[in-house]
């Protein structure tokens, strides 16, 4: 395989010339642009572009930390970072993590050994502690709803629009109201069962712990929460599902089951993911899309800040 100095041998000219031409500089005469061409077309010569980025410090690769990449939320996002990252000329790189902390951490590695040049956490598993460890070998952008003080976050306020959801629900009449979510921990999370205490505090109304339906991520598990559903004694009037996905799969399965929508229950989505317009589910807009360009731009800055993005209620008819 042919290298830059073999390149330069056969031109007749120098290797730094050679290198001059291959990277576009403007101080090199036509002749020897010419026999520099001419030699690398002839040896087959490609640059390695692994040791050009190692000269210049850089990589253009940015790390996306990735839970799962089938999850509607999830890919919203990626698609948002996907658009931005061709935009400012980056390449990326997905670490499926499943949540799991030492899938998480080979992210983090790959920041510390120089792999990539920065890295974006979609959700995370590891403490702070442990993250903000690897501030020092690159920048990381957490898309979480948090005021960490040192690592940037971008996000929607899942707090806020959790509470919104809830205080919709109420003003329609409700108040046996449970919800379903991806996982119990996790600072959004947290948050949003935060929201869920404090309102029904506020309206009077006791925490039931069997109307809170946990690994909610899929069609299928919206299915399986209708199951769920029907085998409890005292039921809940009114469900808030964090995933348009899970929202969809339980009024598909409420229909077969007979359970009407919403008049028996009411429910409502988050994402605003085109299913919910398909079956006609009220659903909180979270502008993801928007959140995951705005990761990407954040990452790649010298000095970057934290960010909330609104959300919107969009009504149709499962409330």
């Amino acid at each position: 395989m042919a290298n830059i100095r073999d390149v330069a041998k056969q031109a007749g000219v120098s290797v730094t010339t050679v290198s001059r031409v291959l990277n576009n500089h403007p101080y090199v005469t036509e002749e020897k642009r010419l026999a520099v061409e001419k030699a690398v077309e002839g040896l087959g010569y490609y640059q390695n572009i692994n040791a050009i980025h190692l000269s210049k410090g850089e990589t253009r690769l940015i790390g996306v930390a990735v839970p799962f990449i089938n999850h509607s939320y999830f890919s919203t996002l990626l698609n948002g970072i996907a658009d931005q990252a061709l935009v400012r000329d980056y390449n990326l790189v997905f670490y499926q993590t499943n949540y799991q902390e030492e899938e998480e951490s080979k992210a983090l590695e790959a920041l510390k050994r120089k792999q990539i040049d920065g890295l974006i956490i979609l959700s995370r598993t590891s403490d702070w502690s442990s993250v903000e460890g690897y501030q020092g070998f690159g920048p990381i952008v957490v898309c979480e709803s948090s005021e960490h003080t040192r690592i940037p976050c971008v996000s929607v306020d899942h707090y806020e629009a959790f509470r919104y959801g809830m205080r919709y629900i109420i003003g329609k009449g409700h108040r046996h109201i449970g919800y379903c979510i991806g996982r119990r921990n996790g600072t959004n999370s947290s948050l949003r069962e935060k929201a869920y205490c404090e309102e029904l505090e506020y309206i009077g109304e006791t925490y039931r712990k069997n109307w809170v339906f946990n690994n909610c991520l899929t069609i299928e598990d919206g299915k399986r929460v209708v199951n769920e559903y029907v085998s409890l004694k005292e039921k809940p009037s009114a469900l808030l599902i964090t995933s348009d996905q899970v929202a969809a799969g339980f009024r598909m399965e409420a229909e077969k089951q007979e359970i009407r929508v919403p008049r028996d229950v009411a429910i409502l989505g988050f994402d605003n993911h085109p299913i919910a317009e398909a079956l006609d589910l009220t659903t909180i807009e979270l502008p993801l899309h928007e959140v995951g360009m705005s990761l990407v731009e954040k990452v790649s800055s010298k000095n970057p800040t934290s960010d909330i993005y609104p959300f919107e209620l969009v009504e149709r008819g499962s409330v």
